[in-house]
């Protein structure tokens, strides 16, 4: 902080000696300490005390060097995002700014990459903005593929939202390539980034990218109907040899004002569908988080539970399991279905293997009455499962091969490569190189894993 400048008066008198010292350093603040963002959908809400405010995963990103604002005292920086038109404005205010060793942050810099071409510079552009785009979504859709129909009449709408408005949802689906698909993520990038965490935007120009919104129907003041955006999915459509295609789950988002109310579910249900309907070769998703990996296990586990012609298959794993003490079997347990089930759950529930697996682990704890009695044998089991997806791996290369695949898009970059062996990747998990320390981790799996597996079936018989 600079020294203030000492009046006339005293700086001549020549009896007063001088007090020389050093401004402290500035140590910078935290964006999160002095951001606040809310989402809002009327002019009346900007500006509210009572505001719905949202959480970032870390707004540090966005900052150079340590991540950190220098320069400002008593900095707040107050954000508005349009749940109508996604459109921005930030508010900044300060007590003072000064270098104090570090620089000052650019400010209007940092809230560009955040916000980008959402950032409106004129309050009064953006107020007017909920007149003038109150409409902005149902323009987006007005010529996107409706799944209202087809697709959503099969899920069970009368569970699948909390708040009761499942019914006044529509989906649409819109192909990256397109316009309107190119406008509407372009202007949802700003929230992916803030609340997804390791999130980073797709190629909107590749057409094998697709948007799945969820919007939800609501009467205006005006007499029509108004769609609101719920949240989104962008899925990729990948080729799978020789003639089909797998589609996997990149991005989705609920807009945090409707989240904790089932619409995340729904979205996955409604994903589901789409696979099966067009009868694609499975669904996948890339690095799911936890609590999303919870919700879909939820999901596919009821389905498989409605799926009759595996349950001999996971009757024989249950008996067996209750029949062996595993701690005292000098080699690994398996358990594991037959491939002709996994093959079979493929293709027609479109649940990959690796997502089957991590399901029939909650299958079989389901099946063990009482659970309790048969812990000691469920943990051994769900261990040898750990240490087979860690230690097990082949350490040979697999073999592969690479095969041109016609193509609209990009017909240079158009190829196919596939494993001509057995060795998927299960697990990414980096262990100490000590020994102990491997058991310790290990250990710590484990015991993870058990105890998600324990607030599924809890769950699920909460449903039941």
């Amino acid at each position: 902080m600079g020294q203030k400048q000492q009046p006339a008066d005293l700086i001549s008198e020549p009896k007063k000696r001088r007090r020389v010292g050093f401004s402290p350093i500035d140590v910078g603040v935290e964006p999160k300490d002095c951001f606040t963002i809310y989402l809002v959908s009327s002019k009346s809400e900007v500006d509210a005390p009572d505001g719905f405010c949202i959480d970032p995963i870390d707004l540090s990103q966005f900052f150079d060097d340590d991540g950190k604002i220098y320069g400002y005292q008593g900095l707040k920086i107050v954000v508005w995002v349009s749940s109508l038109s996604f459109h921005s404005y930030a508010e900044v205010n300060y007590e003072s700014s000064s270098d104090g060793g570090k620089g000052i942050t650019d400010l209007k810099l940092a809230l560009q990459r955040i916000f980008a071409d959402t950032l409106v510079e004129n309050k009064n552009d953006f107020l007017q903005s909920f007149s003038t785009d109150r409409n902005y979504i149902r323009s987006i859709v007005a010529d996107a593929a409706n799944l209202g129909n087809p697709a959503l009449n099969s899920i069970d709408i009368s569970n699948a939202c909390s708040d009761g408005n499942a019914s006044a949802l529509e989906a649409f689906r819109l192909f990256a390539g397109s316009m309107p698909a190119g406008q509407l993520y372009s202007r949802l990038i700003p929230l992916v980034l803030l609340l997804v965490d390791g999130s980073s935007p797709i190629d909107v120009t590749d057409p094998r990218w697709e948007l799945y919104v969820l919007l939800q129907k609501k009467p205006s003041e005006q007499g029509d109907t108004q769609y609101l955006l719920v949240g989104f999915s962008a899925v990729y459509r990948f080729f799978h040899y020789p003639d089909t295609c797998r589609l996997r789950l990149s991005q989705i988002l609920v807009l945090p004002i409707y989240q904790h109310k089932g619409y995340g579910r729904y979205l996955l249900e409604l994903l589901r569908n789409v696979a099966i309907t067009e009868n694609v070769y499975d669904y996948t998703v890339e690095e799911p988080l936890d609590y999303f990996q919870h919700v879909r296990t939820c999901v596919d586990i009821k389905h498989l539970l409605a799926f009759n012609s595996i349950q001999p298959a996971v009757d024989l794993a249950v008996s067996e399991l209750q029949q062996v003490k595993l701690s005292k079997r000098s080699i690994t347990s398996s358990f594991l279905p037959p491939s002709s089930t996994i093959e079979e759950v493929r293709k027609s529930l479109k649940i990959n293997k690796k997502q089957f697996l991590k399901c029939w682990e909650v299958l079989i704890y389901l099946g063990l009455e009482p659970a309790e009695k048969y812990m000691e044998n469920f943990v051994t089991f769900i261990s040898d499962r750990v240490r087979a997806e860690i230690l097990g791996r082949d350490s040979g290369i697999v073999g592969k091969q690479v095969k041109e695949v016609p193509s609209e898009y990009k017909e240079d970059m158009s190829f196919v490569m596939f494993k001509t062996g057995a060795g998927e990747v299960t697990s990414t998990v980096q262990l100490d190189e000590n020994q102990a320390n491997q058991e310790e981790q290990i250990q710590k799996l484990v015991d993870e894993r058990v105890e998600a597996i324990k607030v599924i079936c809890q769950t699920q018989k909460q449903k039941a």
